[in-house]
């Protein structure tokens, strides 16, 4: 195993102890927080922190002071009845929080956007940001929402796909303010009828960057563009990508804001349905507006016989999803991928055959196109719960390239989790304190699932932190579903009894 560069740590805590700098609380549960509640973590605002709750009747924040201790609870009476509620998206600053809904009232789907304040209260007045017309009931999201890493840009837009052979995407661009600084109206050729979107994403100077490509039902990649929207500009700038001699799977972009460039990272196949091979990068430089640099990188036999888990070294990655890419300062950047499969007695899930069908495909009813994979659907499967499944979650291999993309280390951190009602206690999450990385995930000891903290430094140095038992028993972290509200600290849902509570992680 070669580490010469961060990784990813994961803290194991548990009480209101401190160990290796590390320091837990938890809130309370309330009576209302049954295990079937609706939450989002809106983040860390004024010194509070905020939680979105819903039920079927009902949506409130929960304002939570710096010891997770209940300040006060705020009904949300401005959000329509849940059954007219189709997304809620938060984008938090340091003394308030956008929340950004969508609902559907009569034919019309209204985007809305509230300023929150550290008291969960509304600021101002709600503001509406879109309306779509429609003729049918929307079940799944027609706005999508996309800020910038530094959010100081917010855009919001839409995918009219009425029209199979040209797409109308309709883009409004906004500033920190919520002031409208560009909207524009641009048509997608879809030659293919199983052409795609994916992966947008909004830099800091606004521009919006996304990829389309050719899939073949669930097939491998065989043709794709990226495509960049620059923030003032009306028009498009396709780049077709040179893989006519190999086939991709999921491609994912990640904005470098700090160096001006965008990278373009997927597993690759030699050959159609083939085993994965390595990785695919495309790296382009966004003030001459051209190709840097598109190349592959085939994984070594060492790296595959460490991750391959029970697969054969050949077929070591082919269950491996990416799920991080951090760039640094110097152009080098790590990818973070994780092995996640299902099995049951009649089928399993895999790439190719999806379980719960193919997350591209959207209903023939619904005119409005828009992309899961974008938003991490197949991570957040609350809901999907199949007692005939059982779902895995295994071994996360972590690569660092430098600025040219060549491999400076690799390593894997070996765990085997699984889990027969649904994956929310599975997978890791990602906790950057700067000077070290942390992967956060549960592991089963003697019966008891304990929350295991892994980190790397910028030297490459890997330590499993001390792992402790939670003197609070009964109480299990849904580390997937946590988030970084700061630097150095990170809120994660647990499951205590029937219900939902929360957890708070400081990094001291």
């Amino acid at each position: 195993m070669k580490w010469r560069t961060w990784l990813i740590p994961v803290v194991m805590v548990c009480g209101s102890l401190s160990v290796s700098g590390q320091r837990i609380v938890y809130s309370e549960p309330e009576k209302d927080d049954t295990r079937r509640i609706n939450f989002e973590i809106a983040g860390k605002i004024g010194g509070n922190f905020l939680i979105y709750k819903n039920n079927r009747s009902r949506t409130w924040i929960s304002v939570l002071d710096n010891e997770l201790a209940p300040v006060s609870t705020v009904e949300l009476d401005y959000v329509p009845a849940n059954d007219r509620m189709i997304n809620v998206d938060f984008f938090p600053y340091s003394d308030f929080c956008y929340m950004v809904y969508q609902y559907q009232k009569k034919n019309i789907v209204y985007c809305m956007a509230a300023k929150i304040g550290p008291d969960g209260k509304k600021i101002g007045e709600v503001k509406q940001l879109d309306t779509t017309q429609i003729g049918f009931a929307a079940n799944n999201k027609i706005y999508s929402v996309v800020s910038s890493e530094d959010k100081g840009r917010l855009a919001i837009f839409k995918i009219n796909s009425k029209n199979k052979k040209l797409y109308a995407m309709t883009v409004a661009l906004f500033n920190d303010k919520l002031d409208e600084l560009k909207r524009s109206r641009l048509f997608i050729p879809m030659e293919e009828r199983y052409d795609y979107l994916n992966d947008f994403h909004l830099d800091n100077d606004g521009d919006l960057v996304f990829t389309k490509f050719f899939r073949n039902s669930n097939d491998n990649i065989s043709n794709a563009f990226f495509i960049v929207k620059q923030a003032q500009s009306d028009t498009l700038h396709y780049t077709e990508l040179k893989i006519s001699e190999t086939f991709l799977d999921e491609i994912h972009i990640k904005v470098d804001n700090y160096n001006k460039r965008y990278l373009l990272a997927s597993f690759y196949y030699k050959q159609r349905r083939a085993n994965i091979d390595g990785f695919y990068f495309f790296l382009w430089d966004k003030v001459k507006e051209q190709t840097m640099m598109e190349d592959t990188l085939v994984f070594s036999e060492e790296l595959r016989k460490e991750a391959r888990g029970e697969n054969n070294a050949r077929m070591a990655f082919n269950d491996y999803f990416i799920r991080n890419i951090i760039t640094r300062r110097d152009g080098g950047f790590i990818i973070g991928s994780e092995s996640y499969y299902t099995t049951s007695r009649f089928n399993s899930w895999n790439r190719w055959d999806y379980l719960y069908g193919s997350p591209f495909m959207s209903p023939m009813d619904n005119y409005y196109y828009y992309s899961p994979y974008y938003n991490n659907y197949w991570w957040n499967s609350r809901q999907n719960n199949n007692q005939a499944v059982r779902y895995h979650s295994d071994n996360i291999a972590i690569l660092s390239f430098n600025k040219d993309a060549r491999l400076e280390w690799s390593g894997v951190i070996t765990k085997d989790q699984y889990d027969d009602q649904s994956d929310d206690l599975l997978s890791y999450q990602l906790m950057n304190t700067g000077g070290q990385l942390h992967f956060l995930f549960n592991k089963d000891e003697k019966r008891t699932l304990l929350l295991n903290d892994y980190s790397l430094s910028p030297e490459g140095a890997l330590t499993r932190n001390p792992t402790l038992k939670n003197l609070d028993r009964g109480y299990e972290f849904m580390p997937k579903y946590g988030k970084q509200v700061t630097s150095k600290q990170m809120i994660v849902p647990c499951q205590y009894r029937n219900y939902i509570c929360f957890a708070k992680i400081d990094y001291n």
